[in-house]
C-alpha cells in the first residue's frame, strides 16, 4: 500500500499528501475531503479503502491515523454550498484548502487530478487509488469517520429521515422518508431535482 509513497520518498520528496472525498453522491449533508501525509517508517495497521471496513474498524483506524500521520486535515462543504456552486466545485474548494493547510510536495489522488494545484506541485491520480495508496486510503477513512459523525449528530435535529442509518445517501428508506416528509434543510436541492423535479 506504500508503493506510490515510497516512489516519491526515494526521489527525496518528504510531504506526500493523499486526498480522497466522501459524500459526493449523497442526497443530503456535506461533502468531506480528507488529506493525510503519512509518516515514513510507520506501520500501515490494516489501513485500506474505507468502503471495505466496518464502522468500528474505521473509528479505530481513524484514531491510529490521526495519532501517527505527519499531518492530516478534513474539510467539508455543506449542502448550501453544493447547491450554489456544484459538487465538483465543492470538492475542489475542499482540496484547495487542504493543500494550503498541509503544504505538500506531492499530491496523490483517487482517479482525478486537482486542476488548481500550483505547477510546481507534483501530482499523480490513480484509478482505485484508495486501494493502492496508504495515504489515499487513510484520507478516505478519516473523511468517512468525520462525515458519518456529522450526519449522526444532525439526525436528532432532523428526525424522520434516518440520517444516522444511511448518512444521506439514496437508500430505499431515505427515498421513503422523502416521499413522506418532503426534503429538509439538509437536502441538496440540485440532487433531488434529478430524483423528482415536481417535489422540489
Amino acid at each position: 500500500m506504500l508503493r506510490l509513497e515510497e516512489k516519491y520518498w526515494a526521489q527525496g520528496y518528504q510531504r506526500v499528501l493523499g486526498m480522497d472525498e466522501v459524500g459526493r453522491g449523497a442526497l443530503a449533508g456535506p461533502v468531506t475531503v480528507g488529506g493525510v501525509i503519512w509518516r515514513q517508517g510507520a506501520a500501515g495497521e490494516g489501513i485500506r479503502d474505507s468502503k471495505a471496513l466496518s464502522a468500528r474498524e474505521r473509528e479505530r483506524l481513524s484514531t491510529y491515523i490521526t495519532s501517527t500521520a505527519c499531518a492530516y486535515a478534513c474539510v467539508s462543504r455543506d449542502q448550501a454550498y453544493i447547491d450554489a456552486h456544484g459538487i465538483v466545485e465543492a470538492i475542489y474548494s475542499c482540496q484547495e484548502e487542504i493543500v494550503a493547510l498541509l503544504a505538500p510536495d506531492v499530491l496523490l489522488l483517487d482517479a482525478f487530478h486537482f486542476p488548481r494545484a500550483h505547477p510546481s506541485l507534483v501530482q499523480e491520480a490513480v484509478i482505485k487509488g484508495d486501494q493502492l495508496s496508504l495515504s489515499i486510503a487513510a484520507a478516505s477513512i478519516i473523511a468517512k469517520v468525520e462525515r458519518d459523525r456529522t450526519m449522526c449528530e444532525l439526525d436528532s435535529q432532523y428526525p424522520g429521515f434516518g440520517l444516522s442509518a444511511h448518512k444521506g445517501y439514496g437508500t430505499k428508506g431515505h427515498y421513503a422518508a422523502l416521499a413522506l416528509n418532503g426534503p429538509c434543510a439538509l437536502h441538496r436541492r440540485s440532487f433531488l431535482a434529478r430524483w423528482d423535479r415536481s417535489r422540489v
